[in-house]
């Protein structure tokens, strides 16, 4: 059985940082791309940032810069880490692999 397990979200002030994880199991996260997908209050879901098998990573245009993709094949562990977080980054963030789907974690921006 494949899972993804999604943490690290949370309320954060504008201009602040946080590190999303994801834990997978059932899934040697070495032989597939991952993806963290967000979606907003009353908005459709979004993918946010890409890591390839050879770790090539991809960003949507709004967090290029600050957002970063990385992954831990040993601990099968995917993370994003967002720096200088908006209002605008405020959703349920997602981890992503096929078809298969974390549970979110939620990300809240606010002074």
């Amino acid at each position: 059985e494949v899972r993804l397990v999604e943490s690290g979200g949370g309320m954060v002030q504008p201009g602040g940082s946080l590190r999303l994880s994801c834990a997978a199991s059932g899934l040697l996260i070495s032989s597939t791309a991952m993806n963290w997908v967000r979606q907003a209050p009353g908005k459709g879901p979004e993918w946010v940032s890409g890591i390839s098998v050879d770790g090539f990573t991809t960003y949507t245009t709004s967090v290029k810069g600050r957002f970063t993709i990385s992954r831990d094949n040993a601990k099968s562990m995917v993370y994003l880490d967002m720096n200088n977080l908006t209002a605008s980054d405020a959703a349920v963030y997602y981890c992503n692999s096929h078809v298969y789907w974390g549970q979110g974690t939620q990300v809240t921006v606010s002074s």
